[in-house]
């Protein structure tokens, strides 16, 4: 199984790529969006005049102009950051498959200072959240640690655009099965930092996700050294109430914002009366996710895992 890479990760990957076969990338950016817009601000896509792309900022017509107008040697000579607009009449946003209203501008940067985005490539690839910010008037970008909120992500003003790249939402997941396969991938897919959890030895040696940090410390040890919940995930996985309800009598004493457990309804049930004898409060059993996921009919471990990200997903962003 391999391991799929974040969005934004994968951009960068094959932008630096397309850089290493003298194919000079552009990359483009959402810089800001009106109306009903495809992809949100901050989304990626590079291109280059032999055709090559990776990423999307409107996934329609936008990206054929674009290809077409790149082809043609249009941005071939750009050497500073540059802006452009669609949709910005009605016929144009027909033309351009946008929703009633749409509208995108986009910013368009050259890759020439290639050591900067080596960089950053590098630190993604090692789990870091950095903050690029690029003058828009000079062209020069720099990186840092972030010191805002998932809410500021992306900001962009007429002067300065600041992005944040990185995982910026954590999943803990007890027990490294099966399912914990594909979640860690669905979850690093979408761009998690992801914690795998099991003091199992049989489990340790198959564990071969390397973006998915293993611990073999003990569930419960595990959520505790999480720390800063808000933007946490914690997941129980393993079938074994003995390891499930260690993580979770620390998991549903913290404000993490999903807490999960798998498991049958009426293993479910039974899982919430024992929380409840264990002293576990019953508005904070109440925020237990279980059986996790949406029921969508799942029975294959892929499936299962697909519930269970849909279902965060859709609790994410109903909370924005």
């Amino acid at each position: 199984m391999s391991t799929l890479l974040g969005a934004d990760l994968e951009v960068l990957c094959q932008a630096l790529q397309y850089h290493q076969q003298g194919l000079n990338p552009l990359l483009v950016t959402v810089l800001k969006t009106w109306g009903s817009a495809p992809r949100p601000a901050g989304s990626l896509l590079v291109i280059t005049a032999a055709g090559r792309h990776a990423g999307s900022v409107s996934g329609g017509c936008v990206e054929a102009d674009l290809f077409q107008r790149c082809q043609q040697g249009e941005w071939q000579a750009l050497k500073a950051p540059a802006l452009i607009r669609y949709g910005v009449s009605q016929d144009e946003a027909a033309r351009f498959g946008l929703p009633c209203g749409g509208q995108l501008e986009l910013l368009l940067e050259p890759l020439h200072d290639i050591a900067h985005w080596q960089d950053l490539y590098r630190c993604l690839q090692a789990g870091q959240v950095l903050e690029r910010s690029l003058n828009l008037a000079t062209g020069r970008a720099s990186l840092a640690a972030p010191n805002h909120s998932q809410a500021d992500a992306f900001n962009a003003s007429d002067t300065v655009v600041r992005k944040v790249f990185g995982p910026q939402w954590r999943m803990l997941l007890i027990g490294a099965n099966h399912l914990a396969r594909y979640v860690s991938q669905f979850a690093l897919a979408l761009d998690y930092q992801v914690q795998v959890c099991d003091p199992r030895e049989d489990y340790w040696a198959e564990w071969d996700i390397p973006q998915a940090a293993f611990t073999k410390i003990m569930p419960d040890d595990a959520v505790l050294a999480l720390k800063h919940y808000q933007r946490t995930i914690i997941l129980t996985l393993t079938h074994d109430p003995k390891l499930d309800d260690m993580a979770l009598m620390e998991a549903l004493n913290t404000d993490a914002f999903y807490i999960g457990a798998l498991g049958s309804k009426l293993s479910s049930d039974k899982r919430r009366e024992r929380m409840l004898y264990l002293g576990i409060s019953e508005a904070n059993i109440a925020r237990l996710h279980a059986p996790v996921g949406m029921d969508i009919g799942s029975r294959t471990p892929a499936e299962i895992a697909i519930a269970i990200m849909a279902d965060i997903t859709k609790r994410r962003n109903r909370s924005d």
